[in-house]
């Protein structure tokens, strides 16, 4: 995994557990491993009942998104109930923040009426690093997305959806596509598959989505979606943002269809077996065919279904082990 020029909050507590999720950046693999095998036992087929436990009874969990989400906030929720915990949800852009309050007020405030975890999607990517320094040592700190450089649930994820298709990681060839730059998701997922043993990892993207040279460093570039996925197991397609497109010299959307939508045809050039990835939400038509995000090849819903089974065992390994 690479370098970074911060310095995060530790996220392991002394004996070694889990306290908190800012980043898989530095993660030891051995918890990356337990996290996703607890995720495996959550993970049931659409067939079955949803997975639940009280291992969580008694505490409580507080969802602040300060940007729009409906898969990871409404994934976290869940998880939280289906675990036994209380839950209460804060649209941070639409309370304290209007008033002239700060992020670490707000948490204090929460702290103070036995809140146990925080669960943070911020812009600012700062903020859970920020929070996770001021909070009590016996609250943990979680991620839901941070500007644009970390999701570690999202990567957690789809390392398992992947093994769950493919058996393992270790040895795989793997394309990310698309804006990779500006991806949160990337880099998260990125991450997983490096600590996990991929044998490839290649980001493949427009020139102007392509990341600078500093990071991404072991993967290998493309900027011809044909030749980035040739003979990969696994593409993962991102989502391209719309304002994006001015700066790329791509006037529309069908232009962007035309050179980088994954097609049918186009999926051809990866390995028959291949599955395709999406962390959506998808813009239908641009960066995917509606054909191949419901094709046979597609493991999209599988990503939205492991979600809560991955916050699941985030949650209970980090209140688990920080009892009052």
């Amino acid at each position: 995994m690479p370098d970074s020029n911060r310095t995060p909050t530790a996220q392991l507590r002394a004996d070694g557990s889990l306290r908190h999720l800012l980043t898989l950046e530095g993660l030891p693999t051995p918890v990356v491993r337990q996290l996703l095998e607890r995720s495996a036992h959550y993970a049931r087929p659409l067939s079955t009942p949803a997975a639940r436990s009280n291992a969580l009874v008694g505490r409580t969990v507080a969802v602040m998104f300060a940007e729009p989400s409906t898969r990871t906030r409404v994934s976290f929720e869940l998880a939280a109930r289906r675990l036994g915990a209380d839950v209460i949800n804060i649209e941070v852009q639409l309370s304290s923040r209007l008033k002239g309050e700060s992020v670490l007020d707000t948490v204090a405030t929460l702290e103070a009426m036995y809140v146990d975890a925080f669960v943070l999607r911020d812009a600012d990517a700062t903020v859970p690093d920020l929070v996770a320094s001021h909070v009590a040592e016996h609250v943990s700190v979680l991620s839901g997305g941070a500007g644009s450089q970390t999701h570690p649930t999202q990567g957690l994820l789809d390392a398992l959806t992947v093994r769950q298709h493919k058996g393992r990681i270790e040895g795989l060839r793997i394309a990310i596509v698309g804006d990779i730059r500006h991806s949160r998701v990337a880099r998260s997922s990125w991450q997983a598959f490096a600590a996990l043993g991929a044998e490839e990892i290649r980001i493949v993207a427009p020139q102007g989505l392509m990341p600078g040279e500093q990071e991404f460093k072991d993967c290998k570039r493309f900027t011809s979606l044909e030749a980035g996925i040739e003979s990969c197991d696994v593409v993962m397609m991102l989502r391209i943002q719309k304002e994006r497109m001015t700066a790329l010299s791509i006037p529309d959307e069908a232009s962007y269809f035309a050179e980088w939508g994954l097609t049918t045809e186009r999926l051809r050039a990866a390995k028959p077996d291949a599955i395709v990835m999406h962390p959506q939400p998808m813009n239908r038509g641009v960066e995917i065919a509606s054909d191949v995000a419901d094709g046979p090849q597609s493991v999209i819903r599988d990503q939205v279904r492991n979600g809560v089974a991955v916050r699941m065992a985030v949650l209970e390994a980090t209140l688990s082990g920080g009892r009052r």
